[in-house]
């Protein structure tokens, strides 16, 4: 025993440093261990980004024909449809859900917030890219532009009125059948009828006619669930049952973006790869069009890394980018993807289980942003006008300007949420400042280059409102807590000095020795 006491005391004199040594290197490992457990999500998303870039680098040089490049992204293809499937079931439960489980002047106050916020962000976001696009001037000099490879004839139409446009808009947020609305969607088409006149002469007239095509109309859907919120809301006890219904199919629907979620790393591997893959000359984009990619990433990072940051500190006096940092694997999900409707599965996960946001304010606000706030969009538009007049040596008034600014605002609202769903959008801006709409190819060209950073914006910004909703609403909780305290102080002090109760407050000792002390008659007025 003596020995062993010798032995023990021998090691923590002598071997002090070795234990030190394996405790410091068990306490660091352990911390890794807890930092991979917590971000391990991240770190893989992170990772399949990487890789797809190696994969598509080493993977170019064997000059894959379309069919093998087709095989190499299906494992992408598949993240691609797993996220879309979900879509349809989370909005609407969400929506409805949300809407529900907030009273009525919370969700007008809240509503109000956000429109503002939208608005505010995006016209922000329309001024930002024309005084860059007047700055750095990306379509001044651009020789090269007329080159073979770059333009594509033929790929857009671009016949459609402005004010067609806008109409269509509106026409979306009342579908006519809901049941086609989640795969289809308004638009207007054009006939050409062809009339003699007396005179002999021939004239053509364009006829507006109504058509449908492929594509969630998410508008309409939104509208709806947000309505039918309310109205399960006022049913008050009768409702409450499909209340909770889409309450549990909510849940069960992040359950299975949870699972979905794990898939995210292998998916955006092939997406990126496969990508990089398809591109035909770089270099040549590169140097024709490097002015304008510079612009347009340089717009989304100033928007996105400095504007909407400093927006969020001046309302929340909260450190940005930290909440930023719970948002990698949406942010990187985005990037790969170039779908803000794809990323909103993730969004809504990673921003309540690692930013604390209520599921009421995210589950209510984000997908309306996914519908409605196109920050990214807005810059990526307005740059693409001002690209496309300097190309054709057009200057810009203060009409035209204002124009784009509007116009850019109002038709972000109804971009769709996917892929190059911004570009058709570029032709209602160019239609309305009357510039030609058959350089859209070019945009086309590099569209897959921008979108990426572009989405990266939207989806940051609706992540950005919904954490300014959510300190707001918890601010006005605790205002509201402190006068409730307030008044219950107030009214002991009152009762202390004049005997009276407040209605706010009841005193039970007071209550009984006034009753014991007084007649009926007193006891019925303290009653």
């Amino acid at each position: 025993m003596e020995k062993a006491g010798d032995g023990r005391n021998g090691h923590a004199e002598g071997s002090s440093p070795a234990a030190g040594g394996a405790g410091a290197g068990g306490g660091c490992g352990g911390r890794v261990r807890g930092f991979l457990r917590r971000n391990g999500l991240v770190v893989l998303t992170v990772s399949g980004v990487l890789a797809g870039v190696a994969l598509g680098a080493a993977v170019r040089g064997a000059a894959l024909g379309p069919a093998r490049v087709a095989y190499l992204a299906f494992p992408g293809e598949l993240l691609l449809r797993m996220l879309r499937m979900v879509i349809l079931p989370l909005v609407v439960c969400s929506l409805v859900s949300g809407a529900a489980s907030l009273d009525t002047r919370s969700l007008g106050r809240l509503g109000g917030i956000a429109l503002a916020y939208f608005l505010g962000t995006t016209l922000l976001a329309a001024g930002l890219a024309v005084a860059l696009g007047f700055i750095v001037r990306p379509g001044a000099g651009a020789g090269a532009l007329n080159a073979p490879g770059l333009r594509l004839p033929g790929a857009v139409r671009t016949n459609k009125e402005t004010v067609d446009s806008f109409l269509d808009l509106v026409r979306n947020l009342f579908p006519a059948n809901l049941v086609a609305a989640a795969f289809r969607t308004y638009a207007t088409d054009y006939e050409i009828l062809v009339r003699n006149t007396t005179s002999g002469n021939v004239t053509l007239e364009k006829i507006p006619v109504g058509t449908e095509i492929e594509g969630m109309n998410i508008l309409g859907l939104v509208l709806f669930a947000l309505v039918l919120g309310v109205a399960l809301k006022k049913l008050g006890q009768e409702g409450e049952d499909l209340i909770r219904f889409f309450n549990s199919f909510n849940e069960a629907t992040m359950v299975l973006v949870s699972w979905i979620m794990w898939y995210v790393p292998i998916g955006i591997m092939f997406l990126v790869g496969s990508k990089i893959v398809e591109m035909e000359d770089i270099m040549l984009l590169v140097t024709s069009l490097g002015k304008y990619i510079f612009a347009s990433i340089l717009g989304h990072f100033i928007h996105g890394g400095i504007i909407l940051p400093l927006i969020y500190f001046a309302s929340t006096r909260q450190n940005p980018y930290r909440f930023l940092l719970g948002l990698i694997t949406p942010l990187a999900t985005a990037f790969a993807t170039s779908s803000s409707s794809a990323t909103l599965p993730s969004m809504i996960k990673c921003i309540e289980e690692n930013n604390g946001v209520d599921k009421r304010i995210s589950r209510f606000i984000l997908p309306i942003g996914a519908t409605v706030n196109m920050d990214g969009a807005a810059i990526f538009q307005c740059m693409a006008a001002v690209f496309i007049a300097q190309l054709n040596n057009a200057d810009l008034n203060a009409g035209q300007i204002f124009t784009i600014l509007v116009t850019a605002t109002a038709s972000s609202v109804g971009a769709a949420g996917v892929p190059a769903g911004g570009v058709l959008t570029i032709a209602i801006i160019l239609e309305a400042i009357g510039l030609p709409t058959n350089d859209l190819s070019l945009i086309l060209a590099v569209d897959w280059i921008v979108d990426r950073t572009t989405t990266v914006v939207n989806v940051e910004g609706d992540a950005l409102g919904a954490g300014i909703l959510h300190y707001l609403n918890e601010k006005a909780k605790k205002d509201k807590e402190q006068e409730l305290k307030e008044v219950s102080v107030e009214a002991v002090a009152n009762s202390k000095s004049e005997g009276e109760t407040s209605p706010l407050v009841t005193h039970k000792n007071q209550v009984s020795n006034t009753t014991s002390t007084a007649d009926p008659e007193s006891k019925e007025s303290v009653l």
